[in-house]
């Protein structure tokens, strides 16, 4: 179980790198600024998340459920936001606090579980 957390924490690291290059490279002349800086806000949550899962994944502790969260929220908060800034489809807005919640949960279970030591 462990090495398949380690494979998700390294897709979801290596996307977030490969999405920042193509926005950086490939977007920047072609969005707006508006929409630029919510693509880069969805790379910027996405890299600093993909860190979290890969310490989450080498940790010997039990943490399976803020992964899970964490991981959800990366797919619900950075990738609502690059499609939102590509299309500029506001449904896709209204998805991004769902995955800012899922992060929050994630977060808070792990403190939850650091403070009872159930892990």
């Amino acid at each position: 179980m462990k090495n398949s957390h380690i494979i998700v924490a390294g897709i979801c690291g290596f996307t977030a790198v490969a999405l920042g290059a193509f926005g950086a490279h490939g977007l920047k002349s072609t969005l707006t600024v508006e929409m630029f800086e919510i693509f880069r806000t969805g790379v910027l949550y996405h890299l600093v998340h993909s860190v979290m899962l890969l310490a989450l994944s080498l940790s010997d502790k039990k943490l399976i459920l803020p992964f899970w969260f964490i991981f959800s929220g990366i797919i619900l908060f950075s990738f609502s936001l690059y499609i939102y800034s590509l299309t500029t489809i506001k449904m896709f807005a209204l998805i991004t606090p769902i995955g800012g919640i899922s992060l929050l949960i994630g977060w808070s279970v792990l403190i939850y579980k650091a403070i009872r030591k159930s892990y």
